[in-house]
């Protein structure tokens, strides 16, 4: 099963709604709790940066009798240094972002700890993409 989700730039009520949607999906499934709960961290952090920095985009997740897999996509400004984007703590959101609550610098570090593969890759001018795989353990 293949689901794709549009994520619209800077829309705060919107955002969230997919990895809502998936927890939902995965627990239906009788996915364990503690595999939920990653994936849902992992895709709501996702969706924040493609709504704050990527301007919107695309979010497809793939269901597969083993695995989840995501894919993140942003025609936004791209990231000039993925490796210091990757730092805790660096952040290249507004005050006004700050302000409302997000923009900590945590949003792709969380990512990457949540999943079990983590792939990213950027362009300045062009956008972002990001692949996240987990691995299921169905047991409950």
């Amino acid at each position: 099963m293949k689901l794709s989700y549009f994520i619209p730039g800077m829309d705060f009520n919107a955002a969230g709604k997919t990895s809502a949607e998936v927890k939902r999906l995965l627990a239906q499934l009788g996915i364990d709790q503690g595999t939920v709960k990653r994936i849902a961290i992992a895709l709501y952090e996702g969706e924040m940066n493609i709504a704050i920095h990527g301007g919107g985009g695309t979010a497809e997740v793939e269901f597969t009798p083993s695995t989840v897999n995501i894919n993140l996509r942003d025609e936004g400004p791209g990231i000039p240094d993925i490796e210091l984007a990757m730092t805790e703590g660096y952040s290249t959101a507004s005050d006004e972002i700050r302000n409302m609550g997000f923009g900590a610098g945590m949003g792709l570090p969380n990512m990457k700890r949540n999943s079990d593969e983590f792939f990213i890759e950027s362009t300045v001018g062009r956008g972002t993409t990001v692949r996240m795989v987990f691995h299921l353990n169905t047991q409950p």
